[in-house]
């Protein structure tokens, strides 16, 4: 936005004395317009990226991870610049708005439906953190200075985009066909784009169990069109160089410190919050150096040692989530069973929810390549295998909590479950005292170049849907 901005501006400078000296020198070989396979490109493989930007900030309000050094900005709940996460969003959704009014002119519907559906996941990202966003008027040309849409409104936009995208996908493609050799993401399979905005709209739906407009039968609707195992997942497994959890880790073994991961992840996977050794554990970070033992750094009170003898636990070279080509999660079958097990829940359908329950823990647990009988072992734990009478919403969320490790989603569900996970605390001498952070502030850009418009928050002030 920032950039089109700059554009037009510098344009009108330029037009306004210079038509001719512009008239002969126009490079009749330009491309006048961006391919549709060259956006498509862009906006698979940065969407996935958009995933990681915002996980790299979230993972430390759901303490997945915790700042190896004392008082850390992010750990104590400072307020932060979050400039690039903003930035990376309003680049996919300008890039995606282009991608979409092109698609549209050349009846090139599967594409149309790839920009509405990957829309819905970047401006769902957003709103989710910020709230209230500059939309309508943002992507247009309309104003240098745009307003801010309602999040309530938005998050309507993005079920009706996620609507108009399976539409999309169920019809004739005249125009372009999507190459696989360009996305990123389900490279050119459109049912399985399909799948994915089902599971997308199941998640947004999922998101208002705490409004007066949750309705937990639409989200089984949109689960039942939603992925059937996990070769459905929406991920990206190419990268320009490595997965950039796998950069966080490389940096950490070079002593540029970070991707330790917090006490709270650690002890709810070693068996001192639930009573039960998650065999996952071993394949996201390394034991300590007696083989056995994992210990978790504390938020806001940094690291314990002096570094000379590895003494807390951290992202690894070796780890699913951070060696060099592990996959970026982006929308997963573990997720939407989780949604389906809590939808089902909430419904009063004890039975289809425990089952669902176990199927995210199972499909979790086949992704990270955990052994059968580790895994069956773990399911028929007592702390566990509760059976459908014995489930609860607790069980649910501390489960998907494990699945949905460094995602960004993990936060919109701490703050729905009003951060009630067993033996949750603030961080350490945090800034909010004993309040949770519910939100990041607006980037600084926003306050430099559009302050009429910026919303007065605080990062106590809720979401929309954070009504608890």
């Amino acid at each position: 936005m920032m950039k089109k901005a700059i554009y037009i501006f510098v344009a009108a400078l330029v037009l306004s004395g210079c038509d001719n000296y512009l008239d002969i020198n126009e490079n009749p070989n330009a491309a006048t317009q961006p391919p549709l396979d060259g956006l498509l490109a862009n906006t698979t493989y940065n969407s996935g990226i958009n995933v990681y930007r915002f996980g790299g900030t979230t993972s430390f309000y759901t303490q997945y991870l915790a700042s190896p050094n004392e008082a850390s900005a992010t750990d104590i709940y400072e307020r932060i610049n979050t400039d690039g996460t903003w930035g990376g969003i309003y680049n996919m959704l300008s890039d995606l708005s282009d991608m979409q009014s092109l698609a549209e002119e050349g009846e090139s519907v599967h594409y149309a439906g790839i920009a509405k559906t990957l829309t819905a996941l970047n401006l769902g990202m957003g709103i989710d953190v910020y709230g209230d966003m500059p939309f309508s008027e943002a992507l247009n040309f309309q104003s240098l200075f745009p307003g801010y849409d309602d999040q309530q409104v938005l998050y309507q936009e993005i079920v009706n985009l996620l609507d108009e995208a399976i539409a999309d996908f169920n019809a004739e493609n005249l125009g372009e066909t999507v190459p696989a050799s360009s996305d990123f993401i389900h490279a050119g399979d459109i049912e399985a784009w399909s799948r994915t905005a089902y599971a997308l709209k199941a998640r947004y739906l999922n998101h208002l169990s705490g409004t007066g407009s949750y309705d937990p039968n639409a989200v089984l609707n949109a689960v039942a069109s939603a992925y059937a195992s996990n070769e459905d997942d929406a991920q990206i497994s190419e990268f320009q160089n490595r997965n950039p959890w796998g950069q966080v880790a490389v940096n950490n073994a070079g002593l540029i410190l970070g991707g330790w991961l917090s006490e709270q992840v650690i002890d709810a996977m070693n068996g001192t919050t639930f009573g039960v050794f998650d065999p996952r554990l071993p394949l996201i970070t390394d034991a300590l150096p007696d083989g056995v033992t994992y210990r978790g750094t504390v938020n806001g009170e940094g690291r314990i040692g002096d570094g000379t003898v590895q003494e807390e636990c951290y992202l690894t070279t070796t780890g699913f989530y951070s060696s060099d080509d592990s996959p970026l999660l982006m929308v997963t079958y573990a997720e939407v069973k989780f949604i389906e097990a809590e939808a089902a829940f909430r419904a009063g359908n004890s039975d289809a929810a425990y089952a669902a329950y176990l199927e995210g823990i199972a499909a979790h647990m086949d992704k990270l390549g955990v052994s059968v009988a580790d895994r069956d072992s773990y399911l028929a734990d007592p702390a566990v295998g509760v059976g459908a009478s014995g489930l609860t919403l607790d069980l649910i969320f501390k489960e998907k909590y494990v699945a949905m490790f460094l995602h960004p989603e993990s936060w919109v569900d701490a703050r729905r479950f009003d951060y009630g996970y067993q033996d949750f605390t603030v961080p350490t001498n945090n800034e909010l005292g004993t309040n949770f952070i519910l939100r990041f502030d607006y980037p600084d850009t926003e306050y430099l170049r559009n302050p009429d418009n910026v919303p007065t928050v605080d990062l106590t002030t809720p979401i929309f849907w954070d009504v608890n």
